[in-house]
């Protein structure tokens, strides 16, 4: 989403930090706008992405006052998860939940509006879930719930229109997946040959995209700095292709980014997947009349092969005071037609206060 999609001035906060949330985790948390002016938090996605000065830009800085906050080991939170000395054991979905509770309570925030999409909507439906008194509204573009079936989908079935570069993203993880995340030693003949020999029975075998997922998540933790780097090359190469259909943003979304920030989304990312991210599957979905009585908007692009269109749709039908518009010109990469639902919908919750 470039500047230009965005409405509000840029604007810089009026404060920050570096919260401790125990583990060895300090979270870094900033504040903008107006101190006085109705409270918002922004979820980023990824997990691991961090969040971004353009954000802030989605609020209207005379009504809102816009927590930022990057999640465990990404951003400007330490210790990163591009250092492979860091470890991820305390990194889990349901840290991130405590984090952001604990976050609201050193701000002194009774309730706040929650904002953010892809996996930013997985974490604001599972904290929403949680602790339903304290979200006012929720305004989410891109919705998911991070279901197995979803991940699956996300990388293997949309391979389907990328096969090509699902067939390279399955030969750079090295060794074929037998569906319990176990390994051949990347780039061996043995690894390669199986790899391609088994085709679609390995991936059919147990684990989350047959165990793909996983073996990247084991490539990121090599003690081998050249294979981590490969893998995170490759990852975001596939990332990159299946939202390469959309008419909007960057045609490199995932490996334009800077080299510290692509190892620590990958690693993250790899690591929260193939765990599904902890999450019982469907639960978020099956919980949602948990949110009843939250007003939310739900916006999700037409054209978003990454998280295709039905999640939205049945998280809307689940939840009476969502309202869900489907954003035909937008794909995960958003559009300036999406910026505007996402500004208009703020603006809007900022007006009834």
């Amino acid at each position: 989403m470039t500047e230009a999609q965005r409405g509000h001035p840029p604007i810089e906060p009026y404060d920050r930090g570096m919260l401790d949330v125990g583990d060895g985790n300090l979270v870094y948390w900033e504040t903008c706008g107006k101190p006085e002016g109705k409270p918002a938090l922004v979820v980023h996605g990824g997990p691991g992405s961090g969040c971004r000065p353009s954000h802030r830009q989605d609020f209207d800085p005379e009504r809102y006052r816009a927590v930022l906050f990057d999640q465990r080991g990404c951003g400007r939170s330490t210790p990163h998860a591009s250092d492979p000395a860091t470890d991820l054991t305390h990194n889990t979905t349901d840290h991130l939940i405590a984090d952001m509770e604990r976050l609201r309570v050193h701000l002194g925030i009774d309730r706040w509006l929650l904002t953010g999409g892809s996996w930013g909507s997985t974490l604001i439906l599972a904290y929403a879930q949680r602790h339903p008194e304290r979200v006012s509204e929720i305004v989410i573009n891109g919705v998911t719930t991070t279901r197995r079936a979803e991940i699956d989908w996300l990388y293997r079935g949309v391979g389907r229109f990328f096969p090509e570069q699902w067939a390279a993203f399955r030969a750079a993880a090295g060794p074929a997946s037998d569906g319990t995340g176990s390994r051949t030693a990347p780039g061996s003949a043995s690894g390669m040959a199986s790899g391609i020999a088994s085709g679609m029975a390995s991936d059919t075998a147990g684990g989350i995209a047959g165990g793909l997922v996983a073996a990247y998540a084991c490539l990121t933790e090599d003690p081998d700095p050249a294979v981590r780097a490969r893998a995170t090359a490759d990852w975001c190469a596939w990332e990159d292709a299946v939202l390469s259909l959309e008419p909007s943003g960057s045609a490199r979304p995932y490996s334009d980014r800077p080299s510290a920030a692509r190892l620590a989304m990958v690693r993250i990312c790899a690591r929260y997947f193939s765990h599904g991210a902890w999450l019982e599957e469907g639960a978020l979905l099956r919980d949602a009349p948990l949110l009843r009585g939250i007003p939310a908007t739900l916006l999700h692009g037409r054209l978003d092969l990454s998280s295709p269109l039905d999640t939205a749709w049945h998280l809307a039908a689940a939840w009476p005071q969502a309202t869900l518009t489907v954003v035909d010109d937008a794909g995960h990469k958003g559009s300036a037609t999406m910026s505007r639902h996402v500004r208009d919908a703020l603006d809007g919750y900022a007006r009834a206060v």
